[in-house]
């Protein structure tokens, strides 16, 4: 079964508007693990415009199941890793302004950046993932920096799934194929939701988790969180 890793920033994003403390953060996260997700995923961005520096150290010790920390690999960032040394760390190219992580890293003109980063993620103990698009380049660079895992940006995907679904896995089947030969641990993530989630996951056979956070919330204003969370682990079963 494919690992479900919820990522709570939507629900950080609202308790800040409001400024706050509802919806709790940390009561969120524990409900879905018991409600059945298999990890949880953050994002503290630089502006801190939904999860914050407190928030990173209020998760940290009440998370029982995979921690996941994304973010832009700068001193701020592995200053929070190094603290806190979650399960996994997925590193992403944003800028500190993008609205949301859109593109793989170009990892040719990162091979340094990445390279250090990883190699200390690794002695902290820490797995490292890197976000990537699918394409036989980004592949083969991702293992050359010494990667654990890959996380494939699945946008394009998404777009393209209504239109023609078989086209838009295509890619991604043969990406997986690849990182598996190189043993690589395969996550996926970005605009994943129940119409597509589960013939993704039957398409990609080495897929081992997916981290769904906008779509599930969304999900979530209909059916509740708990039920929301076991639609899409019915996906991925």
């Amino acid at each position: 079964m494919v690992n479900l890793s919820v990522n709570i920033n939507k629900i950080a994003t609202l308790r800040n508007a409001r400024g706050a403390d509802l919806p709790n953060l940390v009561r969120f996260a524990k409900d879905c693990e018991k409600f059945g997700a298999n990890g949880i995923t953050i994002h503290p961005r630089p502006d801190e415009r939904h999860i914050t520096t407190k928030d990173v150290y209020d998760l940290a010790p009440i998370v029982q199941t995979e921690f996941n920390i994304e973010g832009y690999p700068n001193d701020r960032f592995m200053s929070l890793i190094r603290e806190v040394r979650p399960k996994q760390a997925t590193l992403v190219p944003d800028a500190p302004g993008v609205l949301t992580s859109d593109n793989g890293w170009d990892i040719g003109k990162n091979e340094a950046l990445l390279t250090s980063t990883i190699e200390e993620l690794r002695s902290l103990g820490v797995r490292s993932s890197i976000f990537v698009n699918a394409d036989k380049d980004s592949i083969h660079l991702a293992h050359k920096v010494n990667t654990d895992a890959i996380e494939l940006y699945t946008g394009p995907y998404a777009q393209d799934f209504d239109e023609d679904r078989e086209l838009a896995v295509e890619k991604y089947v043969y990406a997986a194929e690849i990182a598996n030969t190189l043993g690589l641990r395969i996550n996926a993530g970005h605009d994943l939701n129940l119409e597509n989630l589960s013939f993704f996951k039957n398409k990609i056979k080495y897929l081992s988790e997916v981290s769904i956070g906008h779509a599930i919330v969304s999900d979530a204003l209909y059916y509740g969180i708990e039920k929301a969370i076991q639609a899409y682990k019915e996906c991925l079963s």
